[in-house]
């Protein structure tokens, strides 16, 4: 069934561990608008609040992100673009950069790994987020993509034969966090940032019918319904290391 949320049920795990060092600089990489606040918003609320500098990177244009077919597309773009950027303020002010690739069609080719490369070496992200692209029967292509381009684009920012075209410095981050993981190995304890996330996905109201379950203008009840639902889930989360509120990740730090 599903929940109307984009982080469902945790699989089985072993040990996991908690809390990677505040990193100065983190960048999260998602398919779509939302991505990032789903998968990870609560993890960088917390390292914000603490002085580490947010980064987005948005891969698509999220023009397909509509159960209406009459809806106008270059205005829905206009609206998500506008939404992302206001969900990344509620987050901790963080600088958004989108590449416009068509939604639906994410491609892990190697032009869209040298964007993502460029994204990583301009940046110097400490620790870079995305989607974990093994989970098993993940539906979405652009997610499964999204996340192959992380890992590729990984490898290409540190190598510096990867892109040299490019003139700019490589980088190798220090650790990769991968949300909604396939097999969770660590939790990031987000006591008291949970509620800045759920604000800041409630910035994506052209999202609420399709991706957070709500009514376009939800009454007081419908909400409550969510923050219960989406605290849950970061219960469930928290679980997984004995803390009450977490974001599950596999953490990489074999870079």
């Amino acid at each position: 069934m599903k929940s109307g949320l984009a982080v469902g049920d945790l699989p089985e795990h072993g040990p996991v561990t908690v809390d990677v060092p505040v990193p100065m600089v983190a960048l999260a990489i998602g398919a779509h608008p939302d991505d990032v606040e789903f998968g990870c918003g609560a993890t960088l609320a917390k390292w914000a609040s603490v002085g580490c500098r947010i980064h987005f990177l948005v891969l698509t244009d999220g023009s397909k992100g509509t159960w209406s077919s009459g809806e106008d597309t270059e205005a829905l773009v206009a609206t998500r673009r506008r939404e992302q950027m206001d969900a990344a303020k509620i987050i901790g002010e963080g600088t958004v950069d989108f590449l416009d690739l068509p939604d639906g069609q994410l491609d892990c080719g190697l032009e869209q790994r040298r964007q993502v490369c460029e994204a990583i070496r301009r940046v110097k992200p400490d620790v870079v987020l995305g989607h974990d692209p093994w989970r098993r029967y993940r539906l979405h292509p652009d997610h499964r993509n999204a996340g192959w381009l992380v890992t590729d684009g990984i490898v290409a920012a540190r190598d510096p034969k990867f892109f040299e075209d490019l003139a700019l410095e490589p980088h190798r981050p220090s650790v990769l966090l991968l949300w909604e993981p396939d097999e969770p190995n660590h939790v990031e304890d987000v006591s008291g940032f949970v509620e800045t996330k759920i604000q800041a996905l409630l910035t994506h109201r052209s999202q609420s019918r399709s991706t957070l379950g709500l009514s376009a203008d939800p009454e007081e009840a419908e909400l409550a319904s969510f923050y219960e639902k989406v605290a849950l889930q970061h219960e469930a989360h928290g679980s997984l290391a004995g803390v009450a509120a977490g974001e599950a990740f596999r953490l990489i730090d074999d870079l």
